[in-house]
């Protein structure tokens, strides 16, 4: 097709062939819905005062050709630099925590039209890092992170010149920022109480690595529960191995095969309990050895028996991170702050099995 035969379809309002791979522009919206190319932008930066007829028309040319406006370029001829994107980095986007988060932000993020851009950090604190600093140079408006590692003040310099952020599950260490945290120490607590209660004293602690600050908290309530309890620490049921659903089976299979076996597990994380729970129905020890999990999971409830958890509120963690996030973008300069949620016990029937054994009738 020549130059003037160009020039002369796009005169008559009717949408030629593309070459292959070939993006349309602003200017040939303009052509096709016969208006100037600035009405276009208009249309597009949702300027009030177009009249509708023309919107409409704007439009269905746009959808025509297939265009589709530069919101990054949009925002920064409006001049406030705003993208209506922020990032998110969660422990691993496969998770049931990590996914409902994640669905949980975006649906406050899509009420204010925002985007959320979300990336795995596989608990690796390199890969926060390079997620973190691609995000901003993306220039999200804002960012919600679990952190991954324990020295978040490569952050500064985002921070300084605008970049808003809120971290969740975790709080920031070396930098001054909003965070939202469950109650990990207290529902650790509340998850050994439980099973001390229904008669166990030789209670096994399963969970990820010490490294990770909410394993280390639930670690710490799990000794505090037994020390006010008065039972003796025994590192031979103990095991950090991970969050790997097969490295939990086999720290199960492990401390229940002792001459001296646990008669009550507190796994401090879900996939960690799932692993358990394999590993018990595995030998047969599901409605023997009690059970209480840190964290729900899926079908959670359809086991036999039941399984009983300490459960987050993520739904609730997720919206108070998100909300905390909008009211800095919005100008909120108040004193930064960390938002504790509650955690909850959930008796399904494995954390409710009693005792039975020599010291524990």
């Amino acid at each position: 097709m020549t130059h003037d035969e160009w020039e002369t379809t796009m005169t008559q309002g009717e949408a030629p062939p593309r070459p292959a791979r070939s993006r349309p522009t602003m200017r040939e919206v303009a052509a096709l819905a016969g208006v100037a190319i600035k009405t276009v932008s208009r249309v597009f930066n949702d300027v009030p005062t177009v009249d509708p007829a023309i919107v409409a028309r704007v439009r269905e040319a746009a959808d025509q050709l297939g265009y589709r406006p530069n919101l990054t370029a949009s925002s920064l001829r409006r001049g406030d630099g705003r993208t209506a994107t922020i990032g998110m980095l969660v422990e691993d986007a496969a998770n049931p925590f990590s996914a409902t988060l994640t669905r949980t932000v975006e649906n406050v993020a899509r009420e204010r039209g925002v985007l959320v851009l979300v990336g795995s950090l596989d608990e690796d604190p390199a890969r926060e890092r390079e997620l973190a600093r691609a995000l901003v140079d993306r220039r999200v408006d804002g960012l919600v992170i679990v952190p991954a590692g324990r020295d978040q003040s490569y952050l500064i310099a985002e921070q300084n010149t605008g970049t808003r952020m809120v971290f969740v599950d975790r709080e920031a260490g070396l930098l001054d920022a909003d965070a939202v945290v469950s109650e990990n120490r207290q529902g650790a607590i509340a998850a050994v109480n439980h099973l001390l209660k229904a008669g166990h004293r030789r209670i096994a602690y399963l969970g990820d690595r010490t490294a990770i600050p909410t394993a280390a908290q639930r670690f710490d309530g799990y000794r505090h529960a037994l020390e006010v309890a008065h039972i003796a620490y025994d590192d031979e049921i103990v095991r950090h191995a991970g969050s790997g659903e097969d490295a939990a089976v086999a720290a199960t299979e492990q401390v229940l095969s002792l001459p001296d076996p646990p008669t009550a597990l507190f796994t401090s994380q879900n996939f960690v309990t799932i692993g358990a729970v394999r590993a018990l129905h595995a030998m047969g020890l599901q409605h023997t050895v009690a059970h209480v999990g840190f964290d729900d999971f899926p079908l959670a409830d359809l086991l036999s028996p039941g399984v009983s958890v300490i459960a987050q509120d993520v739904v609730q963690v997720g919206r108070t991170a998100a909300e905390m996030l909008f009211r800095r973008l919005d100008g909120d300069e108040s004193p930064t702050r960390t938002v504790t949620v509650p955690t909850r016990l959930i008796e399904r029937g494995s954390g409710e099995i009693p005792a039975k054994g020599p010291g524990n009738d």
